[in-house]
């Protein structure tokens, strides 16, 4: 049986999700993070090839990176209409969608996040330099780079109720979790209306409910 090592507060929740969408059968063990330093525990960090969430384990198999855990999984589910197949009209946005999120946008929001402790946390004597800097880079790369992601996104979600088209498939797994990130984080998506409404649909879904409650922590979310 496939076991779900499952950091609190982290991108794991998104491999939950999908868990709790397809009914495969697992386990799940939970891990929370250090309070002083809220890294990964040192019994995670053995286990995971990066000591990075998310994490699964299938016997002597350890794999993790969200995009590779959720093919893993669907590998059990040939005949699921999660990942659509080659022939599948949604094939090649699926693709592109369901790559883009843990390949672009996913990695922009880490650095803008990043920086933003960065700034917080330098020493004061040279905190405004760190701020000036920082703040360089994201006009410059950041910003630009997640504007341009955000518009094609709105784009996409204006005319389909789902990222890839017209059904729910994992690229609204990979994506769900990212574009719910970052909602909280500075209130990024308020000029999206569109991306708005689909983190609503997305965040109202059984198994999205069902993964928060087995978690009980997630973002605040009281267990």
């Amino acid at each position: 049986m496939i076991t779900l090592h499952h950091l609190e507060n982290s991108a794991s929740i998104r491999i939950l999700w999908l868990l709790e969408e397809t009914g495969v059968e697992h386990e799940m063990v939970m891990y929370d993070r250090d309070p002083a330093t809220m890294l990964a525990p040192d019994a995670f960090k053995a286990l995971s090839p990066f000591g990075t969430a998310p994490l699964l384990t299938d016997g002597d198999v350890a794999i993790s990176e969200s995009a590779a855990i959720i093919d893993y999984v669907l590998d059990r589910l040939p005949d699921s209409d999660l990942r659509p197949g080659a022939d599948d009209p949604l094939r090649a946005d699926y693709l592109f969608w369901f790559h883009a999120a843990g390949a672009t946008v996913q990695p922009l929001l880490t650095m803008r996040f990043v920086h933003g402790i960065a700034s917080e946390r330098a020493p004061f004597f040279v905190r405004g330099v760190a701020k000036g800097v920082l703040g360089a880079v994201d006009k410059a790369f950041t910003g630009p780079r997640l504007s341009a992601a955000f518009t094609a996104l709105e784009a996409q979600l204006t005319d389909n109720e789902f990222i890839a088209g017209d059904r729910f498939t994992a690229a609204d797994i990979a994506f769900g979790y990212t574009l719910y990130m970052a909602r909280l984080r500075g209130g990024l998506l308020e000029p999206y209306p569109a991306l708005s409404g689909y983190i609503e649909r997305m965040t109202q879904r059984p198994a999205w409910l069902r993964a928060l409650e087995r978690d009980g922590k997630f973002m605040g979310v009281p267990g």
